[in-house]
């Protein structure tokens, strides 16, 4: 495995801050249009303040001679600051427009006109002050680490779940992959994961989980003992493609590790075997449909219950957790519910009714 530190040409990086943000996206079109629509709105009405002060300006000399036309042309000349100074204000009232109003929208047309400069240098401002707001407050947040099926679709059962997208942040080195997680609703964070300043980007010594879902077993493997060293509290589930590296991958840290092909080469089979157990297994993986697989804390009145006792109430129980330790259905190990126990249950998925 090659797992050099060498940072990836990721299209002028140091250009603004790595973090990317949710955000509403106009297209270039409507930008300009809207930019167009200040800029004319804004002479529209300095025209009109002017020529409804016309008895208050001079034109070469003269008092009270400005048409539409005139005013028109003064409000152009102003605004873009090219002030030839053939038609000037000479009362107070109009000196006072000009200066309380006119002067205002004279900066907002050059604003306008320069927008484009203005809008990088606010961008840039803007998320630099929401990265360093974002880093400060974020605490016990999910990581993933890649953002392509399978980052997806552990986000998707995430938020099914009930986590909210602002606790969710996304790794990935593909810059279309961060827009794709923005536009989900994410925080993204552009950059190699295997570096550990790019991790240090998306507080990963505060993430409490970590998904590592990249293509690629050997930089899972470099992912997960990064991850691992820099959070050694978080839990980490890592996808592995081959089988026979999964045991590298718990070595390197992970607390579980999926066998992506091999999973979906069983479900395959057990459907070719049995069509309805392979849509019972597809439902199960399927977080949005019928069946859903959670753990859960038991409530106040299943203390002292059975396993059993529960399956009778439509929830069927898998696991027990006491103490760190799984107590699986097939052990009967566990004979009664105690304070503090976590369940693993098959049960119906309330969102479908």
């Amino acid at each position: 495995m090659q797992g050099g530190r060498r940072r990836l040409p990721l299209d002028d990086p140091g250009a603004a801050p790595p973090l990317r943000f949710p955000e509403r996206r106009f297209s270039p079109m409507r930008n300009i249009g809207l930019r167009i629509l200040v800029a004319v709105l804004a002479l529209l009405f300095t025209t009109f303040l002017v020529y409804t002060e016309r008895d208050c300006y001079q034109d070469r000399g003269q008092l009270g001679t400005l048409t539409w036309v005139d005013a028109f042309y003064y409000a152009t000349v102003t605004l873009s600051t090219t002030g030839y100074g053939d038609i000037t204000p000479v009362c107070e009232s109009s000196r006072l427009v000009n200066s309380l109003v006119i002067t205002p929208l004279r900066f907002l047309f050059l604003i306008v006109l320069v927008g484009t400069t203005i809008e990088v240098l606010t961008r840039s401002t803007r998320e630099q002050l929401r990265s360093n707001r974002w880093r400060s407050n974020v605490n016990d947040h999910t990581l993933i680490i890649g953002y392509g099926v399978k980052g997806r679709s552990a986000a998707r059962s995430l938020l099914d779940a009930g986590l909210k997208p602002t606790e969710i942040v996304v790794v990935a080195s593909d810059r279309a992959a961060i827009e794709a997680a923005t536009r989900d609703g994410f925080v993204g964070v552009l950059g190699d994961a295997r570096q550990e300043e790019v991790l240090r980007d998306a507080a990963v010594e505060r993430a409490s989980k970590v998904v590592v879902a990249t293509d690629e077993d050997d930089t899972s493997v470099l992912v997960t003992l990064t991850v691992r060293r820099l959070a050694p509290n978080a839990t980490i589930v890592a996808a592995v493609r081959e089988s026979q590296n999964a045991e590298i991958l718990r070595q390197s840290g992970a607390n579980t590790v999926i066998p992506t092909a091999e999973s979906a080469g069983r479900l395959m089979g057990l459907s070719l075997l049995s069509n309805t157990a392979g849509e019972i297994m597809e439902d199960l993986l399927d977080s949005g449909g019928g069946l859903e697989v959670m753990e859960r804390d038991i409530s106040r009145d299943e203390l002292g219950l059975s396993p059993a006792d529960l399956d009778e109430r439509g929830q069927i129980v898998l696991a027990v957790v006491r103490d760190g330790v799984a107590h699986r259905f097939d052990t009967d190990s566990i004979r009664a519910l105690q304070a503090g126990d976590r369940l693993v249950v098959i049960r119906h998925n309330p969102s479908q009714d």
